[in-house]
């Protein structure tokens, strides 16, 4: 279903809550450009620019990107689809970027996935990447066929830095101490959505 004027929203939860996922399925129904901060931030430490390798430290250590640092290098990539409909994945994470958003653009909605901390971390930990490919594994329930080892080219898969155990704790902490504020900066008059992080069972709440 594609909509019939520019449709602006934003997609929020913690790391590992599965925003890509249910972001995919709602690009497909309708029709919406998706914008990944994560996407952006990995293409920037991938090419070691300035701002990657400052991304990549912040990262290691469990941190937050800095809001100036971080709302430049989305709103600069968002002209590039400044007169479609879009859907923000991972961007704004404080009240600061949020603020920075709406000095550009409205947001229409905001969807909230809300996922128990333990489940996140027991799925984060789990995750292991064949990093030529970009395959990702779970050994809970998506495992390799030979432990350790992808199963197309049999090369051995790694553990991204942000996926150990203590840097889960880190980042979820920091989620928690910085992000939720923006779920009180988006509730208002204005139409919201809270949903339960399973596909499918997105409804209106009121705030």
């Amino acid at each position: 279903m594609l909509l019939q004027r520019i449709f602006r929203a934003v997609i929020m939860g913690p790391p590992g809550s599965g925003k890509g996922t249910v972001s995919g399925r709602i690009v497909k129904s309708f029709g919406l450009m998706h914008l990944s901060s994560g996407d952006l931030l990995r293409a920037n430490i991938k090419a070691k620019t300035e701002l990657g390798l400052l991304m990549k430290s912040c990262i290691d250590q469990g941190q937050l990107v800095p809001d100036d640092v971080i709302s430049r290098l989305i709103l600069t990539e968002m002209r590039n689809i400044d007169q479609s409909s879009w859907l923000l994945d991972g961007f704004p994470r404080t009240v600061s970027q949020a603020e920075s958003l709406d000095n550009v653009y409205s947001v229409d909605t905001v969807i909230n996935l809300d996922v128990p901390y333990q489940t996140i971390k027991q799925r984060l930990t789990s995750r292991w990447l064949h990093l030529p490919s970009g395959r990702v594994y779970n050994i809970d329930f998506n495992p390799p066929k030979i432990a350790g080892l992808d199963d197309v080219t049999g090369e051995p898969l790694i553990q991204r830095d942000d996926d150990t155990p203590e840097t889960v704790i880190r980042r979820l902490k920091a989620y928690e101490n910085q992000t939720q504020p923006v779920l009180e900066y988006y509730r208002g008059p204005e139409p919201w959505v809270h949903a339960s992080g399973l596909p499918g069972l997105m409804t209106p709440c009121c705030p």
